[in-house]
Parts: structure tokens; sequence; C-alpha cells
């Protein structure tokens, strides 16, 4: 699109890099998809320093992609997980993307870390964008970006 008078300062992709495009925060966020919840596993798994750990997880439920909930394990003090909310875990697609193409561009032959297999039947998962009509769409050629106006 090279409308003169589309504002890229509004763009989505931009908004969301915002709030997601730094790297601690979407190392917390695949985390938070293979099932860490704590600060302390966070920390430990990413080896992320405290500050910059604290400073993500709170954007992060800012934003609302995580629910900071209270727990307490029997004999200790209150503390708190992090949950991914809705809108966070649609950012799977997202994180599961960027694992592709690393897996694809980045990883040796036949050496990606680590597999993605659906639990009901075992099958690899693989991301694929379609057309609300269910058509493939291979990349940018297949696109037309169309300008919205503010109602539509």
């Amino acid at each position: 699109m090279s409308e003169p008078s589309y504002d890229r300062s509004r763009c989505s992709v931009a908004g969301t890099l915002s709030v997601i495009g730094e790297k601690w925060s979407l190392l917390v966020l695949r985390e938070a998809f293979l099932g860490v919840r704590r600060f302390a596993d966070f920390q430990r798994i990413l080896g992320a320093p405290k500050a910059v750990l604290t400073d993500r997880l709170t954007t992060l439920v800012a934003a609302g992609i995580f629910a900071r909930v209270p727990y307490q394990a029997d004999g200790e003090r209150q503390r708190h997980e992090y949950r991914l909310t809705d809108k966070g875990r649609d950012l799977y697609p997202t994180v599961v993307a960027l694992m592709q193409w690393g897996d694809r561009y980045l990883a040796e032959p036949g050496a990606a870390p680590l597999a993605l297999e659906h639990r009901d039947c075992g099958a690899a998962i693989r991301l694929e964008l379609t057309c609300e009509a269910g058509h493939p769409v291979a990349g940018p050629r297949d696109v037309r970006p169309v300008r919205r106006t503010a109602t539509g």
C-alpha cells in the first residue's frame, strides 16, 4: 500500500511490537505457552535479570496479556503467578510462526530443538494463512492491502 495518506503510525504491527516486541517479552510468552506461570520459574529458565523480568511481566499484565493471580504454598507467604488471558493466548500463532521461521532458517537441517504435535492425534502442527473463504494464502503477493476508514 503506497498511498501517501496511509498513516503508518497507527499500524497494528507497530502497536503490537510496542507491547510484545522486546526479546524478553517474547521469551516470557514462549515459556507461558509451555506451561510456566511463576516468576522464579521464568527467571530460572530464561536467565533474565530480575529487574528486566519484573518490567516485562508488569508490561504484559498492564496490556492484559497476563493476569497476575495470587497463590500460596503451604507454610509460605502469598506469591503471584502469571496466567495467560484470552488476549495472551491469541498470541500463540505469532510465537509458533516465529519458532517455525527459526526452525526453517536458523536451525541445522533436522535439528529443530522443539516439535509441536497435536495433543489428540500426534500430528505435527503447522501454521498456514487462509482467507475467510478457505483459500490458502502463500504470501504477500496473494494479498491486496485495503485501506479502512474509521468506521470499517
